[in-house]
């Protein structure tokens, strides 16, 4: 009997996986909502690494890859950790369609894979895909649209003023030429910008979210010093039949088509300001309004609960993937509350 102490079953992860699903695992129901395969297409045109030599080993499924992610944004994991724990965790492979003894990507192959997304372009038709599914299973914007923006700051970067300015000017400093190892760390593509006193290095996700779904329907991936003016026009949906588009900044009112753009909320003015407080209607009018602005904000914060506002990427192209996969898991994961919303009615 000594020997069959800890002895393991026919199958030892079954009873452990179905006491995860009583616990709330999430990952079932989001490998059986999403539909997976439609993003096959984009992902397949990947270029795949050659083996090295005529035994070399095969390449990894793309659509693994492309899984694990989605399991490293959901989770706000390094390359590193991602491999770790999806070696560890049952939930993952399952999640992945692992088994025990198949092997799993490591770090590297999943940096290299993403580095071939970055250069093909391909997170914004990956986006695409998916709002395209988003619209089939009903889920078309017809209420409303709110366009707001949110900082993905970066590691601040230490230069001198006039580094910064050749920087800013799209020019490389001499000093960085000669020490070419200096030059890979540092990001010339984020820039610096002020809000409310504060100062924010990186770059900016400009999302248009609609109003009854809290879906989001466009982005666009800048640097933090451009004003969310500037990308107003790119944001806007024309297939939304909503009467308003709600948005932060303020702008001023024009009309475009059906809809026409509003301030909100309006701002109190700081201590010292010569601004006039505001008229009890305009308070009344910024209480109605932010019930409508809070929709975009619950976007943003289910976003930093993925851990998703700060980037340890070095420029533009790594920064629109990992941003754009955040914007698309954040769609998946409220696509699943969508779903789980309607069937308890």
């Amino acid at each position: 009997m000594a020997g069959l102490v800890g002895q393991t079953g026919f199958f030892p992860g079954d009873r452990r996986l179905r006491e995860l699903d009583l616990l709330g695992d999430g990952l079932p129901l989001l490998n059986r909502l999403i539909p997976w395969e439609r993003f096959r297409p984009i992902l397949e045109s990947v270029p795949k690494a050659k083996p090295k030599g005529p035994g070399g080993r095969k390449p990894y499924d793309r659509m693994l890859l492309f899984k694990m992610m989605v399991l490293q944004q959901l989770h706000n994991l390094s390359d590193e950790q991602t491999e770790y724990q999806v070696r560890d965790r049952l939930s993952f492979q399952r999640f992945l369609g692992l088994g025990l003894e198949e092997a799993v990507p490591d770090n590297t192959t999943l940096w290299l894979f993403r580095e071939s997304l970055a250069q093909a372009k391909l997170t914004e038709r990956l986006f695409t895909a998916f709002h395209a599914f988003l619209r089939e299973a009903g889920y078309a914007a017809r209420a409303g649209q709110i366009i707001d923006a949110s900082f993905v700051t970066v590691p601040r970067q230490r230069m001198h003023r006039k580094e910064r300015e050749q920087v800013n000017q799209g020019e490389t400093p001499q000093t960085w030429q000669d020490q070419p190892a200096k030059r890979r760390q540092k990001d010339t593509d984020a820039r610096w910008t002020k809000k409310n006193g504060r100062s924010f290095f990186g770059y900016k996700n400009h999302i248009n979210v609609d109003k009854r779904h809290k879906l989001i329907h466009q982005y666009m991936v800048t640097d933090a010093a451009v004003h969310d003016s500037q990308c107003l026009e790119a944001l806007l949906d024309p297939e939304n039949q909503g009467v308003q588009v709600l948005r932060t900044a303020p702008i001023v009112q024009r009309k475009r088509s059906k809809c026409y753009v509003k301030r909100l909320p309006q701002p109190n003015p700081r201590e010292g300001a010569t601004q006039p407080p505001l008229t009890k209607a305009q308070e009344l009018a910024n209480t109605r309004r932010s019930h409508h602005r809070a929709r975009v904000e619950h976007a943003f914060g289910a976003m930093v609960q993925q851990g998703g506002k700060f980037l340890r990427t070095i420029g533009m192209a790594r920064a629109e993937v990992k941003i754009g996969m955040m914007n698309l898991v954040y769609n998946m994961r409220r696509f699943t509350c969508l779903m789980q919303q309607s069937v308890a009615r």
